[in-house]
């Protein structure tokens, strides 16, 4: 991989990677050293206004392209994607921070799926088509769904590539534009993308890319009145900001914003199996996952020996380089982030909450020696209502609360403001299916952990979102259904009425 991709990060509007207008730029930090990467270009309203027009400007073109056109184009995007593996995963692994395993085999490929999904997923979509027939009249009512025009998406940095192209494509699958803005913290593999793009010849202006901040690109991008729909994935606090700025417009919204996830283990689980997926679902991208299980419920009978064995697992997880192949636990995300998961810490143990192990920094020497690594966390000794145990933190902490019955584990699964996901870990069916239907989670996993089938419904509950991703679900966001009524004469021009 060559690191000149990270020196110069750039925006990519109407089919061109350009500077800022008044050549702003911020800082790219790699999260393992600690050290400068490079500069990114820093957009705000001027330069989401030059998107918005070539958006616009391509609309007509691309909306009106059949959907086996816009099909070829994502999948020669995904092919591109494919060839350069190597080149997409240790930018991801360098700009973020995750193992190189974990950017090789999960991240870089199922953004390369999301674009060939929807490809295929567009060209399946079916307009729908009812007779009426009534006493005096003969009608067809054809519903036909339109692009709904340019859309915004907005992108975290926890996913970089994998989520952008989650929400990029099926906008484009669907006819609409896009200006997109990843986050100014993995802005890396998002401007790779453009230069793929660029070389399957993607239309220009068909995919607008705004690097910068949140506040100045991202805000820019919500309030935009040529932007007709905004899909953001993030923090709840900003989908909260997002909502009230598109709603007096009646923009279409669709946000995926956070979670405190539960993992529920009952003492008749194969435990070996729950053991690995609760520490898999709690300490994957070191806790940097919207659908993290950072809430372990164990029942009471077996809560010692679950959490005996955990620690033992948790403690022995490998922490390094991120671009070493046997690296299990990489670095945290920036200086801010590491900080601010060591506050929530400190939240623990003051409301009396015991560190079994983990929570302390552990930079690996040689290049590592200033990246902003943490080891891995068990927290016990605290109740559901804890602060620890109902706010997010998002980094590689989980706490094992102990549970008596299934009444009480779904109480105590639904005992936050969020609802994102859940999984269940039995060995009865029946129980499995009861539990299952009672936690309020927009997706329950029974038995596994992070499965996902690209043509099944995404989102949360509460205040963990609002509308839902995924197969005709994602299509059918980014456009608007119409219905056509057609009347005509059943009979035929040379009819007579008697």
């Amino acid at each position: 991989m060559d690191r000149a991709s990270f020196s110069e990060v750039l925006h990519f509007i109407d089919g061109e990677r350009i500077a800022s207008v008044d050549g702003s730029v911020i800082g790219n930090i790699e999260p393992a050293t600690g050290e400068a990467l490079g500069t990114i270009a820093a957009g705000g309203q001027a330069e989401v206004d030059l998107a918005v027009a070539a958006a616009t400007n391509a609309l007509p073109d691309w909306a009106s392209s059949s959907a086996d056109t816009r099909g070829q184009l994502l999948e020669r995007l995904a092919a591109a994607i494919e060839d350069r593996l190597d080149d997409f995963a240790t930018a991801e692994c360098i700009d973020n921070g995750k193992p190189i395993t974990a950017a090789r085999q999960i991240d870089i490929p199922r953004a390369a799926a999301n674009l060939r999904f929807f490809a295929g997923a567009a060209r399946y979509q079916q307009d729908e088509c009812y007779r009426t027939r009534l006493p005096d009249d003969d009608l067809w009512n054809v519903s036909l769904r339109k692009p709904i025009g340019v859309a915004g998406c907005i992108s975290p940095w926890n996913l970089p590539l994998y989520l952008f192209t989650w929400k990029i494509a099926p906008a484009l699958a669907a006819g609409c534009t896009v200006v997109a803005k990843p986050s100014e913290v993995t802005p890396v593999t998002a401007d790779l993308l453009a230069k793929a793009a660029q070389d399957v010849g993607l239309p220009a202006g068909v995919l607008n890319i705004v690097q910068g901040a949140g506040a100045a690109a991202g805000a820019a991008i919500v309030s935009h009145p040529g932007i007709a729909a905004i899909s953001f994935t993030g923090g709840t606090e900003t989908g909260a900001s997002i909502a009230s700025v598109a709603a007096p417009s009646f923009k279409k919204t669709l946000l995926e914003l956070g979670g405190k996830n539960p993992t529920i283990v009952f003492a008749d689980a194969d435990i070996d199996q729950a053991l690995e997926g609760a520490a898999r679902a709690a300490y994957s991208n070191q806790g940097q996952i919207c659908l993290s299980g950072s809430r372990i419920l164990v029942e009471s009978s077996i809560v010692d020996s679950f959490t005996e064995r955990l620690v033992e697992r948790v403690s022995s997880m490998a922490i390094g380089d991120p671009l070493e192949e046997t690296t299990e636990v990489g670095a945290l995300v920036s200086s801010e982030h590491l900080q601010k998961v060591e506050n929530s810490l400190q939240v623990a143990r003051d409301e009396g909450g015991t560190i079994l192990c983990g929570g302390e920094r552990c930079a690996p020497a040689g290049r590592c020696s200033g990246g902003f690594f943490l080891s891995p966390a068990v927290v016990i000794g605290l109740d559901s209502g804890a602060r620890t145990n109902q706010e997010e933190i998002f980094g590689p902490v989980a706490t094992i609360i102990p549970f008596d019955d299934e009444s009480s584990a779904i109480e105590i699964a639904n005992d936050v403001r969020y609802g994102l996901a859940a999984s269940v870990w039995t060995g009865s069916v029946d129980r499995a299916l009861r539990v299952s239907e009672r936690i309020e989670a927009g997706t329950v996993w029974v038995n596994c952990w992070m499965k996902r089938d690209l043509r099944t419904v995404f989102g949360g509950v509460k205040e963990s979102g609002l509308g839902r991703e995924g197969g005709a679900e994602s299509l059918s966001f980014f456009q608007e259904p119409t219905n056509v009524c057609i009347r005509f004469d059943s009979k035929g021009p040379d009819s007579t009425d008697e």
